[in-house]
């Protein structure tokens, strides 16, 4: 949450490093060369309404996002808000993939890794796919256009956790709070993680 005084580009770079669960940025400006390509496995698991469901998530990263990437964002949230940041995602170049149960999956736009005390964090977010039966309704949820996933990799694999939002909005409240909103049953818990070598 960030008040109205501070200065629109604080507020900005602030909210698209802390977006709640999803923290697009470690804070450094170092790039992130790229890695040999990593897979991962997750089980979500529903919480409040949608406590009880569950769905396996799949995760592959070719490579990770730049300082020059995360700059794009926030240039073009400053420009255009929420929409024109959906579409400087949407002509960032592939860095790797998620697949959810019963889809093909869909490309991952932006992505970052850092260390924490017991591993590391990978943060991503991403355009997501808006079916056509949901377009050709065209009710609320096409407004929430993106998905965001936090995997938490401590160095006991037991140990790791993570969250995702299937499908979330970047908003400017009243007061200038930049927030990320997740649409429905909210954020998923992730568990059961799985760093396949």
């Amino acid at each position: 949450m960030f008040k109205k005084s501070a200065p629109l580009a604080l507020t900005v770079a602030a909210a698209l490093s802390t977006l709640g669960l999803l923290w697009l940025s470690t804070g450094t400006v170092r790039a992130q060369g790229k890695p040999k390509s990593e897979k991962f496995t997750a089980r979500a698991m529903g919480q409040s309404r949608a406590a009880g469901k569950t769905f396996s998530v799949e995760i592959t990263i070719d490579s990770y996002s730049t300082p020059e990437d995360r700059k794009t964002l926030i240039d073009a949230f400053q420009a255009g808000g929420h929409d024109a940041l959906v579409k400087a995602l949407d002509k960032m170049p592939s860095r790797g993939r998620v697949a959810l149960t019963g889809t093909v999956g869909y490309q991952i736009a932006y992505v970052r890794t850092f260390p924490i005390e017991n591993g590391r964090r990978i943060r991503l977010i991403t355009n997501r796919p808006i079916q056509f039966k949901e377009a050709y309704v065209g009710g609320r949820t096409t407004d929430y256009d993106l998905s965001a996933i936090e995997l938490n990799l401590a160095n006991d694999q037991k140990k790791s956790d993570g969250s995702l939002i299937v499908a979330g909005k970047f908003k400017v409240e009243k007061d200038g709070q930049v927030t990320f909103e997740s649409y429905g049953s909210g954020p998923w818990k992730l568990n059961n993680i799985i760093v396949w070598k």
